[in-house]
């Protein structure tokens, strides 16, 4: 892939702290923008733009995580010369959760700590059947009941059918996604979820537990699968404090 995975001036700032952040299936950076200036100057948020969307919407999308994580992980190397943390969102925790493993076996290049959102424990089997085959109206139908879509952008068939491809690669990716071969997590890890999330439930988040060697916190929110829009102020402060848990940087 020769598209960048930061968005022109991220991963420059001063702040102590990076968090690169992941959205769902058919979500893009421009979902975490919101949280940029809320959570500086000690974090800056990186989104990271996959292939097929936003400055890079005329990239393939890859359909698998055995495709996508080597390029993912080879982009963001660069951008690792500071303290960094992972924040998953749905689909977006896998994707997470999967660059850590990548990453923590090299100490210069381990991430702090790991946050996965609304979504059920990678070893635990799909609720959801499978969907990304649909025919077109079908899938699209899907989409929108998931949510995540705004209605007006559903409206626009002429838009979604341009952007129908990567869609249908991330949900191609989420459904076949089974955890890669490697080690355990080691790094400390958090898991987030909105009371009335369809797509997964506390018990089923807490089982993220199980994936790591290092310590796990646990926080439900009131919400849905997109409790975490906009980043209300409970989810801003704890993500504060899990970030800065035991250093000496301000958190206030």
């Amino acid at each position: 892939m020769t598209g960048t995975w930061l968005k022109s001036g991220d991963a420059t700032s001063d702040a102590p702290l990076r968090l690169f952040c992941f959205a769902h299936a058919g979500g893009g950076g421009g979902f975490f923008r919101p949280w940029r200036e809320p959570l500086m100057p000690e974090i800056e948020v990186c989104p990271v733009i996959l292939p097929g969307r936003e400055t890079r919407v005329a990239e393939p999308a890859h359909r698998t995580m055995e495709d996508l994580i080597g390029p993912l992980c080879e982009g963001l190397a660069p951008h690792l010369d500071r303290p960094y943390a992972l924040f998953g969102h749905s689909t977006g925790a896998a994707i997470a959760y999967e660059v850590a493993r990548r990453f923590q076996d090299d100490p210069a290049r381990a991430p702090l700590r790991l946050l996965v959102s609304g979504r059920r424990a990678p070893h635990l089997a799909a609720r959801r059947p499978p969907f990304a085959g649909l025919p077109d109206d079908d899938f699209l139908r899907v989409v929108a009941e998931l949510g995540g879509t705004p209605a007006e952008v559903m409206r626009q068939r002429d838009l979604m059918r341009m952007f129908l491809p990567a869609l249908r690669a991330d949900f191609h990716l989420n459904e076949g996604y089974r955890p890669l071969p490697g080690p355990r997590l080691r790094c400390p890890l958090s898991g987030f979820t909105g009371d009335r999330d369809p797509e997964v439930t506390p018990l089923e988040l807490r089982l993220w537990e199980a994936t790591s060697d290092g310590p796990f916190r646990m926080r439900v929110y009131d919400g849905d699968h997109f409790y975490l829009a906009g980043l209300p102020e409970p989810l801003r402060s704890d993500l504060r404090q899990d970030l800065f848990e035991g250093s000496r940087r301000p958190v206030g």
